[in-house]
């Protein structure tokens, strides 16, 4: 299996760096997010890797192979793109087989290799159908399935699930799970979509400003935020993040981690680990959105937004007074000034 390697990797236009010194690595075999939002970096992150963009610093190794300068087609890649790139004038076996014509790959091999991939993908009967016959999961199966005929390595995947609707993205994103540990692809898969990437990834790199802000497990993204920004980014709803005096002021009973400023930390938590009870931090409620299991509380502390997630029906409605419980040992601390985590000693 084949592992990808980037380091100190920036890509600059103009003076304004889109990406900037980005180093991580992918193992063999496994897939790794890059998450975030838009403008963040990571799809050119992923054209450099694909060399359809030219590093301005930085190396990119794959299979320990230093490739920083080499075309796309010696790279050992394949790249399934946001808008499938299916030509609509071939059919869908015309289309899967595309890059194995150009690269002159016998007649014997091509019809092998598609019938592999279109009993992998349930296309059979669909060989013959133009794109605009095909429903937006089916045109997302015939892109895979170009990626697997290629029989590269390494797949990268930009944001292809995007133009799906949500149940269908459900479904696609378990396919492109199982297909990749199947066929033991290392892929590097982008998304803006937490759930995307939280579901599907071994590793999740998320950027922010041509950066990387943490990476991480999915589980260690959630458990262990390394910033405030990684802490409302990942979760839903996000974690709340309020000024420990604000807290405190409202009637929390919070102590600050020995050796800290309290004039200089943001607590975090999570909304469904707050509780609400007869006393505790006051604050008053915004908004309620009940969704059948659990019940979303939007209120606010001291001028602060805060939500509560509550199982079941929560009996409250916007201007109540309610007041919030929270677990010392539950709480995250950030520094105020520099955004980042503070792990008490």
């Amino acid at each position: 299996m084949v592992s990808v390697e980037l380091s100190g990797v920036s890509k600059t236009w103009g003076g304004t760096a889109a990406v900037d010194d980005v180093s991580f690595s992918v193992g063999g075999g496994k897939l790794v997010a890059l998450l975030g939002p838009s403008g963040c970096g990571k799809s050119t992150t992923l054209r450099l890797v694909a060399g359809l963009e030219e590093a301005s610093a930085g190396s990119i190794v794959i299979g320990g192979r230093d490739v920083t300068t080499a075309p796309p087609s010696k790279r050992g890649i394949a790249m399934v793109f946001q808008n499938y790139a299916l030509f609509p004038h071939l059919s869908v076996g015309e289309n899967i087989l595309f890059g194995l014509q150009v690269r002159k790959v016998s007649r014997a091999e091509q019809d092998e290799r598609l019938k592999k991939a279109a009993d992998i993908l349930g296309l059979d009967g669909l060989l013959e159908r133009k794109p605009s016959q095909l429903s937006g999961g089916q045109q997302q199966r015939v892109a895979l399935g170009r990626a697997i005929v290629a029989r590269a390595p390494v797949c990268l995947m930009d944001e292809p699930l995007s133009n799906l609707d949500a149940q269908l993205r459900v479904e696609m994103r378990r396919e492109i799970r199982e297909l990749q540990q199947r066929l033991g692809m290392t892929m590097v898969y982008v998304t803006h979509d937490q759930v995307e990437a939280m579901t599907m990834a071994d590793q999740v790199v998320l950027m922010r400003n041509g950066r990387i802000e943490q990476d991480a497990p999915p589980d260690e993204l959630y458990e262990n935020p390394a910033s405030i920004f990684v802490a409302r980014f990942v979760g839903t709803p996000p974690m709340n993040v309020v000024p420990l005096q604000a807290l405190t002021a409202a009637g929390g009973a919070i102590v600050a981690p020995p050796g800290l400023d309290p004039a200089g930390l943001s607590v975090g938590i999570r909304p469904e680990v707050s509780e609400l009870g007869e006393s505790g931090i006051a604050a008053e409620v915004v908004a309620v959105e009940y969704l059948g299991a659990d019940t979303l509380v939007e209120a606010r502390i001291g001028g602060h937004p805060f939500i509560v997630r509550r199982p079941g029906k929560v009996r409250a409605a916007a201007g109540d007074r309610i007041y919030i419980r929270l677990s010392q040992s539950l709480l995250h601390w950030f520094d105020q000034s520099t955004e980042r985590r503070v792990v008490p000693g």
